[in-house]
């Protein structure tokens, strides 16, 4: 990449960054503009929100049933859209934790109650220190900045994972920001932090073995055990989309997704909007969904065994 044309694309970045101002069109071929917005006087920030808060987007009675109540992400490819660009890591993870904002809404808007994103996996914390304190860094700047906005926009705000692990800092933004959206009911935005599936079905066991010390674990059910596990309370994910062109489960949500419907697109994180979104929910809506049971769109050609 040319240097001018990497000094406009960090230049827009940087404008869009907490401390910056706006910054114009990157002006460079080949190059996606970055459409974020930044509001440097809470006034500003309240105006805009008075001003776009969700519109709902209707669905008709005969296709309700195809939308999916609970949409799980990972979001994949920060880094390698950072990298597409000339600009260090920390511009794509700034980039993508400010997509976050216009799939909650786009999610919302659609009807859609429950939203849970991949935001830090137990393993990340393999990844170099430098980025680590840079993922960290953000999720403080989320918590601190974002809270207002998912108060007025009546979103709640729900964390599952080992949350012992982060600073005595981060567990207190992230109490807080649960506390504060806890009675908000239009949608429900669970982040998962240092989550790991396997991890969850461990500490439920565990938790479930401590609250029956009596019982023999080779007693143990699938419904004995479910109160335990981290999202108890909400409706198994319908869809699972995973952005970055990979295509696996990296360790999430393994126990509720057993039959989730699982959507792979080759688009970055950063670049997933909600119209990839609606391509998504339209893929979802086409899937015969049997649960193991029989089809409703049988015919000949399908296998007796499959689910």
């Amino acid at each position: 990449m040319p240097m001018g044309a990497r000094v406009g694309v960090l230049r827009e970045w940087c404008g869009h960054c907490p401390s910056g101002g706006g910054g114009g069109k990157i002006p460079s071929p080949g190059l996606k503009p970055l459409k974020l917005r930044h509001f440097r006087a809470e006034s500003g920030r309240a105006r805009w929100l008075s001003a776009h808060r969700f519109t709902p987007i209707f669905v008709s009675s005969s296709n309700r049933s195809a939308l999916p109540q609970h949409i799980a992400i990972i979001m994949d490819g920060n880094r390698r859209w950072a990298s597409a660009r000339g600009l260090p890591k920390a511009a794509g993870h700034t980039v993508g934790a400010r997509k976050v904002r216009a799939i909650v809404q786009a999610c919302a808007q659609r009807g859609i109650r429950n939203l849970t994103l991949f935001a830090f996996s137990t393993e990340n914390w393999r990844r170099p220190m430098e980025e680590v304190g840079t993922l960290m860094g953000l999720l403080k700047l989320y918590l601190q900045k974002e809270i207002g906005d998912l108060r007025a926009q009546d979103v709640r705000l729900r964390v599952i994972g080992d949350t012992s692990k982060f600073d005595t800092r981060v567990q207190a933004l992230i109490n807080d920001a649960q506390e504060l959206t806890a009675h908000n009911t239009t949608i429900t935005l669970t982040l998962a932090l240092n989550y790991g599936g396997r991890w969850d079905i461990l500490q439920a066991f565990k938790a479930w073995q401590q609250a029956n010390p009596q019982a023999d674990a080779r007693d143990i059910t699938d419904a004995a055990l479910a109160p335990y596990l981290q999202m108890a309370d909400a409706p198994e994910p319908d869809l699972m989309i995973r952005t970055g062109g990979e295509s696996r489960m990296s360790n999430f949500l393994l126990w509720q997704m057993a039959y989730t419907e699982l959507y792979f697109t080759d688009l970055l994180w950063p670049e997933f909007t909600p119209e990839a979104l609606d391509q998504a929910i339209v893929w979802f809506g086409q899937r015969d969904r049997r649960f193991g049971g029989e089809s409703t769109l049988a015919s000949p050609l399908d296998g007796q065994a499959s689910a």
